[in-house]
């Protein structure tokens, strides 16, 4: 269903980290894109911030106010510290946000969990914790909160499959354009030659209800994002916390497919 990697070789600029990839449905079809041409950062679905203390824990460019999108040597890097738990349908894994020089900016606790919902579909549990490495304050920050409009993502980012013939996105609200809004969840749904269609519910917790980052047209992909128009700052004593189900099925979205996603991330 779904594969955890981390590789320490990746090359810098697509700020290494920790990704699930292939991600795939019980019929086997993947739903992940993994380093894909138009985005070589874009590393399965992972846990990826644009900007974090002016550390790039994104990949690529970096958004820099009124000189748009630059090469620059700030990329940061996620190392595993150690495990809490490891098991078949659950990993807990401590990390350290290293910026570029090795120097502690952030650590992480993170959970994933997986388990069956029925013959068609399974689900993703996703939480972590962000706190600080230097006793003082974590600022995350967006191309969207430095001035770029819509481009607010970084957070728990799902890249989908390059080539893809057909997409579709959804929220509760309408069946218009998510982009930005706090729908409680969104769906991703597409195709491609040679494979099965493939259904995506993506569902965060109330109380943090961050926007949804959400493309379909140039690439697919989904972010639940933490800085979507302007900085967030985590105090130094303070601790990011965000929790996340995503329903991966076999086939088109149907009704019963979203009651099922809804009724698991309870």
């Amino acid at each position: 269903m779904a594969r955890y990697v981390w590789d320490p070789h990746l090359p810098p600029t697509v700020s290494p980290r920790p990704y699930l990839h292939p991600v795939t449905t019980l019929g086997g079809t993947t739903v992940t894109g993994f380093m894909p041409d138009d985005h070589v950062h874009h590393l399965g679905a992972s846990i990826a911030v644009p900007a974090l203390n002016d550390a790039n824990f994104w990949g690529g460019r970096t958004y820099v106010t009124g000189h748009g999108s630059l090469a620059l040597d700030n990329h940061g890097r996620q190392r595993h510290a150690g495990w809490l738990h490891r098991s078949a349908d659950r990993l807990v894994q401590e990390l350290e946000w290293l910026d570029r020089d090795g120097q502690p900016v952030a650590l992480e606790r993170r959970s994933l969990a997986v388990r069956p919902i029925d013959g068609t579909a399974w689900l993703l549990r996703v939480e972590f914790s962000l706190r600080s490495a230097t006793g003082g304050s974590l600022t995350i920050d967006s191309p969207a909160a430095r001035g770029r409009t819509g481009a607010g993502y970084g957070g728990f980012f799902w890249r989908a499959p390059a080539g893809l013939t057909r997409v579709r996105a959804y929220g509760e609200g309408s069946h218009g354009d998510v982009h930005g809004s706090r729908d409680p969840w969104v769906v991703l749904s597409g195709s491609q030659p040679g494979a099965a269609d493939w259904t995506l519910v993506f569902l965060t917790d109330a109380i943090s209800a961050d926007p949804w980052f959400v493309r379909f047209d140039d690439y697919a992909g989904v972010c639940s994002a933490l800085a979507w128009d302007q900085q967030r700052v985590v105090p130094a004593d303070g601790v990011l916390t965000r929790q996340l189900s995503v329903l991966v099925a076999d086939g088109s979205p149907t009704d019963q497919v979203l009651t099922a996603a809804r009724q698991a991330h309870r």
